[in-house]
């Protein structure tokens, strides 16, 4: 396999991916039109269902999950994570944050269709 060199640098290219999961497949969809509607993400992906196993209050659980995996700015993804996080189902729910480089056609879509 050939070696992928990093990206140079570039804020204009520059994506959040911010990941969550919830219980029920009906609880993530109302997540991500909540979020676009808000314009606090250009896209939210749901996919699952997906197992997940982990351990809390010292047990060991298994549980059915939805994914979602929302696209934003850096200047937006403070708000994008309070909003997903505030009244989750969770009591510790997860928030995943992740900085990327898109491609510029793409990073451009996402700074046009978030507040800024």
């Amino acid at each position: 396999m050939l070696p992928v060199a990093d990206p140079p640098p570039n804020d204009d290219c520059e994506i959040v991916e911010i990941r969550t999961t919830f219980s029920a497949r009906e609880r993530a969809e109302a997540c991500a039109a909540r979020l676009v509607q808000e314009r606090l993400a250009a896209c939210v992906q749901v996919d699952g269902p997906l197992r997940s196993t982990y351990r809390w209050q010292e047990a060991i659980e298994t549980a059915e999950e939805w994914r979602c995996i929302c696209k934003t700015t850096t200047g937006c993804a403070a708000a994008c994570l309070e909003a997903l996080t505030a009244g989750h189902e969770y009591q510790v729910p997860e928030a995943i944050v992740t900085r990327c480089i898109g491609t510029p056609g793409y990073a451009a879509w996402v700074r046009a269709s978030v507040r800024q």
